[in-house]
């Protein structure tokens, strides 16, 4: 059952936001990466909560009753749009007729962006894993927090500034270590199709065996098709995401070995979620960083042992 605002008792005392007296703009994020920007844009003016942590699958996430409070106590909510959090959009919309709620990544050119297979005239929401694209999300959050609160605007466009400079070093060295990884290898087998802006913007085929949500099923045909595609074109690695059940990819490896054709796991990806809460990995940056790195290595590129700013975490 969807649960709206209009659902909530008296008891629950939410108040608004003009009411509660706070130093810092209340900021709720639907997803990590969101987050981490407005953490980022926002510094010391801004308190961010995330609704979505490690591991959480946005594609399935349906508010609870303490996210319904806390963004309607929020000064402004942040979320994705382009129907990444399908289950919570009603919701959503709801609460935009009352408070400021902003679909960040609806802000981006819709020539900019990859039609979605499963769903008539959405997008694939997946933009965060193209750097040039998720910039545009950043400018969008820094414009989105100085319309809030105006008279921090010039330190809100500072931070996103210094931030965009970091944004344009980690798209080089991505572009730089996977320019490495052997052109015939260049093939990236995911759990699901959450990387399709980065193979278009590094030039790697990607084949996803669930489609861009989750929500979709991989039937017997498809994982029979992944696995005579991995024998012909003879792909020694896929990889395993963090938000994602890594049932389908261990079926891919077994069909493989029947045929005779060794596949390893190249190491788990982050996808649809950040890594663990106060690591490296944690961070927007860190998360790509990861996965640019795991990926360079596990199909034959030359990468730093702990990535761009030797930084991640080894295993």
């Amino acid at each position: 059952m969807k649960r709206t605002l209009a659902a909530l008792s008296l008891s629950t005392a939410i108040l608004p936001a003009a009411a509660l007296a706070q130093e810092q703009l209340s900021v709720v994020a639907t997803t990590g990466m969101i987050a981490d920007a407005a953490r980022v844009v926002g510094g010391d003016l801004v308190d961010v909560q995330a609704l979505m942590g490690p591991g959480v699958d946005p594609h399935a996430y349906r508010q609870t009753r303490s996210d319904i409070v806390a963004t309607a106590r929020a000064d402004v909510v942040l979320w994705h749009g382009l129907y990444l959090e399908a289950q919570m959009e009603d919701f959503l919309q709801e609460l935009s007729e009352t408070n400021t709620v902003v679909a960040v990544a609806e802000a981006l050119d819709p020539d900019t962006l990859i039609g979605s297979e499963d769903y008539a005239d959405q997008f694939d929401p997946h933009v965060w894993m193209d750097p040039d694209l998720w910039a545009g999300v950043v400018q969008q959050v820094s414009v989105t927090l100085s319309e809030v609160h105006p008279d921090a605007a010039d330190q809100f466009a500072a931070n996103a500034s210094a931030y965009a400079d970091q944004i344009a070093a980690l798209a080089s060295y991505s572009e730089q270590v996977l320019m490495t990884v052997p052109e015939e290898a260049r093939v990236l087998v995911t759990a699901h199709d959450a990387f399709n802006y980065f193979g278009a913007a590094y030039g790697f085929d990607v084949v996803g065996i669930q489609g861009i949500s989750t929500e979709s099923e991989a039937g017997l045909q498809r994982i029979g098709a992944l696995v005579d595609l991995l024998v012909e074109r003879d792909i020694g690695a896929v990889f395993v995401e963090s938000s994602v059940s890594d049932r389908n990819i261990r079926a891919l490896i077994e069909g493989a070995a029947a045929q005779g054709h060794e596949v390893i796991i190249g190491g788990e990806l982050f996808s649809d979620a950040m890594g663990p809460d106060g690591s490296y990995e944690g961070t927007w940056i860190g998360m790509i960083d990861h996965n640019v790195t795991t990926i360079a290595r596990a199909l034959g590129g030359e990468v730093p042992e702990a990535g761009m700013q030797g930084a991640l975490a080894l295993n």
